[in-house]
């Protein structure tokens, strides 16, 4: 008994520690017009009393640039920095250059090609019963925002968004598309000199393989895993804690990083989504010197972060 005890006590403890410097490149804080259960400052007290790094807000809606120069104007005893993406849906107007340069120039990170307005996503929601948390009635339904022309090349607006990426250094996320669509954009946007390349959560919706996931890695992009996908007592577990290693190993553990992908109304915390996110790498097996990179310094390397970990 005791030495069970001792064990969950250790344990905790490197849980403790891994979570010093994390990196979360992907929240659904709020406000938002999808029901979400914590807003952007109380996400960055949390990760701030936690030790985090730095935190990513995404909305499919709206680029939260603002209100995180605000929080980190405002509240400088948060030691947590929060920055902010800009998704390519159809309230920002789709494939929009001026929102796009906007967000570059107030401080935004990354920026997410469609999701809620993918040709792929659209599809995806016709023939899925889960229905997508951030899907509401108060304003009219996506329409699609095509990124590649009828006979599969790379649309012209798509190619000044890459480049408008490309001159900023920032992170382009492939959001919802189909891999088959990723990987056309990636080779195209390092043609242009995107250098900073995220595939996002390739477990669900995208149609990815694991052979698909080892390729795009090799490529030099990072590949984004939602731990709200694989954790036991997340509502939006759709795969097991086997496929998330099985994803681990196709990517490698130097290119893969873990987000939460939390922050909705009545799911698991951000911060809980990390903890439980550790303690799963712990029982899989990992590290904590392969766990670090997936939840620190992979993130910190892709935003040009400096982090401290213990």
């Amino acid at each position: 008994m005791d030495h069970n005890i001792n064990l969950n006590t250790d344990i905790e403890q490197r849980i403790t520690n891994l979570l010093k410097g994390a990196v979360d490149t992907h929240v659904h804080s709020g406000p938002s017009i999808a029901a979400r259960g914590l807003d952007h400052l109380e996400l960055v007290r949390d990760a701030s009393a936690a030790g985090f790094a730095a935190v990513v807000t995404k909305d499919h809606d709206y680029a939260g640039v603002a209100t995180a120069r605000l929080i980190t104007d405002n509240f400088p005893e948060l030691k947590t920095k929060i920055f902010s993406s800009i998704v390519l849906n159809n309230v920002v107007g789709g494939l929009n250059p001026y929102a796009v340069e906007h967000t570059a120039a107030m401080g935004g990170r990354i920026v997410w090609l469609p999701t809620l307005a993918a040709e792929n996503h659209l599809a995806w929601e016709k023939n899925s019963s889960f229905v997508h948390p951030a899907a509401t009635t108060k304003m009219r339904h996506a329409t699609a925002v095509p990124v590649l022309t009828p006979d599969k090349k790379v649309r012209d607006d798509v190619k000044e968004i890459l480049d408008i990426v490309a001159r900023n250094d920032m992170v382009l996320a492939s959001g919802h598309l189909h891999v088959s669509e990723t990987w056309l954009i990636f080779e195209e946007a390092q043609r242009r000199g995107v250098t900073r390349l995220v595939f996002t959560h390739p477990e669900d919706i995208v149609g990815a393989s694991l052979n698909d996931v080892k390729g795009i890695a090799a490529m030099g992009a990072f590949i984004e895993h939602s731990l709200a996908m694989f954790l036991p007592g997340s509502k939006f577990k759709t795969k097991t804690e086997e496929d998330l290693r099985q994803q681990i190993e196709a990517g490698g553990v130097e290119q893969t990083i873990l987000c939460s992908d939390l922050g909705q109304l009545g799911s698991m915390s951000p911060l809980d989504g990390f903890r439980y996110g550790i303690k799963t790498c712990i029982e899989l097996g990992y590290d904590d010197d392969q766990i670090r990179p997936m939840v620190s310094t992979n993130a910190a390397r892709l935003l040009d972060l400096q982090v401290k970990t213990v």
